[in-house]
């Protein structure tokens, strides 16, 4: 994988803001993976910021969602289709129509599950998914023990994710759904390009068994090692643990090879 070593959050997400826009120059209409979070929201604010000084063009773009809660309402405003709305489509200048992702209200969630990788598959495939980690190496919400050739589908979270997204329910786990969809890692490997973003101490282990700890289900992101062309940005403190941090810092400068894009 390319490790890319970066000060901050912001810088961080300015870095991969760039490889967006240098996708868009040739694939106007690309699919965004896009994830929720803390994590990936600088990458959000510097798209926003270079398409408003009219750096991208961004009214062909597509976004895809990774995950979403199964439980909350429509509209509940902490639903990650509320939440991407008011951080990537408002701010990116994009209407529904622009928008992928799973019916988490459906009667048959797994029919909606399988219906939205048709709907994937439709639309051409993701040309560029961002993730986060999880503090137990989670991707998306496949929690350890999740196989790497998983599909999207409906899974149950643990108790340490439901307290690590307590936060955002008034601090009270028990007001964070038990149940989500998620696109299965092996959906997620689909992607022809993943950047796995990656800020705070609290993701220096967890980073540290995805990029150079074994291939294994204990760490779903460490399934990342398979695919061809995966990046990792990481700020100072993430990248803590990393014992060939001074190797990435020499080889990739601080700067990943976008040049497949």
């Amino acid at each position: 994988m390319e490790v890319v070593i970066v000060p901050d959050a912001e810088a961080g997400g300015r870095l991969v803001a760039e490889a967006v826009v240098r996708l868009l120059g040739h694939r106007p209409d690309a699919l965004l993976g896009v994830a929720t979070g803390s994590t990936p929201l600088p990458v959000y604010q510097a798209l926003a910021a270079t398409a408003a000084a009219g750096g991208a063009d961004l009214s062909r773009v597509r976004v895809a969602q990774l995950d979403e809660y199964v439980g909350l309402p429509a509209g509940h405003p902490e639903s990650y289709r509320s939440v991407l709305e008011r951080e990537v489509l408002a701010p990116l200048g994009l209407g529904p129509e622009a928008f992928l992702g799973p019916d988490s209200t459906a009667p048959d969630v797994a029919a909606a599950c399988r219906e939205y990788e048709r709907a994937l598959a439709a639309a051409g495939g993701v040309d560029l998914q961002l993730l986060g980690i999880g503090s137990d190496g989670h991707i998306g919400f496949n929690e350890p023990g999740s196989s790497l050739a998983s599909r999207t589908r409906i899974k149950t979270l643990t108790e340490r994710t439901r307290g690590d997204n307590a936060r955002y329910f008034g601090g009270d786990p028990g007001r964070v759904p038990r149940h989500v969809i998620t696109q299965g890692i092996g959906t997620i490997l689909e992607a022809r390009h993943v950047v796995l973003l990656a800020t705070g101490p609290n993701k220096a282990d967890a980073l540290a068994a995805a990029v150079e700890g074994p291939l294994a289900a204990r760490c779903p992101a460490s399934a990342l090692q398979l695919h061809p062309h995966a990046t990792v940005v990481a700020d100072e403190a993430a990248a803590s643990k990393l014992t060939l941090a001074g190797y990435y810092r020499h080889v990739f400068a601080g700067k990943p090879d976008w040049q497949h894009l």
